[in-house]
């Protein structure tokens, strides 16, 4: 069970590691909203699609759970993110985000019924945190600006948004995770059909149709399909199977195949902080699923 907890976790962080390429090719056609949106409608319609493929029907009608998760997954986190990354540089804005996983592990006694802190978790998590610090540290030690507060606390707020939905999560029963997936995927993308439609007038003027490409419009709907709809019905298989905390340590493996696929299709050479920042994330990976005394969210 724990290799495949772990072959799930690193086929999660390679497929959203990968989004960071086709973003910025989609970029150039949509704008962020329109992205958003797009990824969501997308992964909705494969998960919808895979569902009747598979003969499932949903067991229960937690909509109102359902919408709250979308609102805190999607929603909030695409006005907070964007906003904070105005004046926050990307190396930043991805360490910030690696507080999910202290966030979803603090949180999860006062969500998850009969959730501890356990040992193992809590060193897992500060030395994945290490590690994500290690992997940034070039980029961050040449930055000569000072942080802006309310950037920060916008995108902190964005990671604490991130970890209670990955904490709700725990409160849906008796579901598949792909119908699980599926409802939480249609409920965010109905919240963002709304905000795009308010903002249409907007929203209209800043798309660039003349910078139409096939692979500008594969970009978004790869965007929808794998780096929602797919990955999203592995989310909730991890969920499921090794916990929310264990889960949200993707944040950290994202940034790391970010930077390795950057650094490939750049033809450049990995740094050997890189390498030792790797190596660090890995082992709070194992330690994460060391068995424990005390009882793991």
């Amino acid at each position: 069970m724990k290799v495949r907890n772990y072959s799930v976790l690193f086929i999660i962080g390679g497929i959203w590691g990968s989004q960071f390429i086709f973003q910025q090719q989609a970029l150039s056609l949509f704008s962020p909203l329109w992205i958003a949106t797009l990824r969501a409608l997308f992964g909705a319609l494969t998960l919808i699609i895979l569902c009747k493929c598979s003969g499932l029907k949903s067991k229960n009608k937690q909509w109102g759970l359902f919408c709250i998760i979308g609102l805190l997954e999607a929603v909030i986190p695409f006005i907070l993110v964007p906003w904070g990354q105005i004046q926050l540089s990307s190396a930043t804005t991805a360490v910030l985000m690696g507080t999910v996983p202290f966030c979803t592990l603090l949180l999860a006694p006062l969500l998850i019924r009969g959730s501890t802190i356990g040992v193992y978790s809590l060193l897992s998590v500060v030395m994945g945190f290490g590690g994500l610090l290690l992997l940034f540290y070039p980029a961050l030690s040449s930055q000569d600006q000072t942080i802006p507060l309310t950037s920060a606390g916008a995108i902190l707020l964005a990671a604490a948004c991130f970890a209670i939905a990955l904490l709700l999560l725990n409160r849906v029963r008796d579901e598949h995770p792909l119908m699980v997936a599926r409802n939480v995927l249609i409920m965010a993308s109905l919240q963002l059909t709304a905000l795009t439609l308010l903002e249409a007038p907007t929203e209209l003027a800043s798309l660039h149709f003349n910078q139409l490409s096939v692979f500008n419009v594969f970009s978004v709907i790869y965007l929808g399909v794998m780096c929602a709809g797919v990955v999203y019905y592995l989310y909730m298989i991890s969920v499921k199977n090794a916990g929310a905390v264990f889960t949200s340590m993707t944040n950290y493996l994202v940034p790391s195949f970010g930077v390795v696929f950057g650094l490939i299709f750049s033809d450049e050479m990995l740094p050997l902080t890189t390498w030792l920042a790797l190596a660090v994330i890995l082992l709070a990976l194992l330690l994460n699923q060391m068995p424990s005394r005390t009882k793991q969210s």
